[in-house]
């Protein structure tokens, strides 16, 4: 089990955050000022319709975006105003992303697909250890044309949490799954989120799975429109939508 930080310093704080896209001749505003802080070993749920915010909440936290104005800062890292070589950095040293769709290397074993990220981490898990805590122990040599929809989110999570990021960011990761193998990911995760003491942020849709966290952080129209604290963390294998 990992030591636990201090739970009381922010991982994550924003102010004032938006982020404002030109199309054509139109600005679609995504946040609208968005204050939030984040600890270290929370596991939060950020609910949202499509076109709430979330997902653009989600990049700037991961540095794959910048605000259009506004402050967010990881501890004492000023993303804001980062560089474009200070945010990779940022991304390779700190952060696990979870995306919908799985981005795994069809050529590669599971086991391969993990060692891509471990090979360049500062201080890995084995990829064993990694696929071990998402259940697929049993599938290491396994091409991703071999594993099922959920078993290849699943070695997505294990290359994520591979590199022991401080911060994973899961964007629908139960998004193109059915019902029961969304629970076995959000299993998975709940798992690495308490045996890494990881913050970890998932984004959905699905509100049933708010039930699972820490805390619920609501986003609407590109503000936070609801917030509350679970009083304690349903166990993912008991939800159902």
């Amino acid at each position: 089990m990992a030591c636990h930080a201090d739970r009381t310093a922010p991982v994550f704080q924003t102010k004032g955050l938006t982020k404002t896209y030109r199309q054509g001749d139109v600005e679609v505003h995504a946040l609208r000022g968005v204050d939030i802080s984040l600890y270290p070993g929370e596991l939060v749920v950020m609910l949202g319709a499509s076109g709430s915010g979330k997902s653009t909440l989600l990049n700037i936290l991961g540095g794959l975006d910048v605000p259009t104005t506004g402050e967010v800062r990881y501890q004492d890292i000023d993303l804001a105003g980062a560089s474009d070589r200070e945010l990779t950095r940022y991304r390779r040293d700190y952060v696990g992303f979870v995306f919908q769709f799985y981005n795994l290397i069809p050529s590669l074993t599971a086991r391969e697909n993990v060692i891509a990220v471990t090979e360049i981490a500062r201080d890995p898990m084995a990829p064993e250890e990694a696929l071990d805590m998402v259940g697929l122990a049993s599938r290491l040599d396994h091409f991703p044309a071999q594993l099922s929809g959920g078993e290849q989110q699943r070695v997505a999570i294990a290359r994520a949490i591979s590199k022991r990021p401080r911060v994973l960011l899961c964007d629908e990761p139960t998004g193109a799954l059915d019902s029961a193998t969304g629970i076995l990911v959000l299993a998975a995760l709940e798992r690495a989120n308490r045996e890494t003491d990881t913050t970890t942020v998932i984004i959905t849709h699905n509100a049933s799975i708010a039930n699972m966290a820490d805390r619920v952080i609501t986003l609407s129209d590109g503000v936070i429109s609801g917030e509350h604290r679970n009083s304690e963390r349903q166990d993912p294998n008991t939800l159902s939508w």
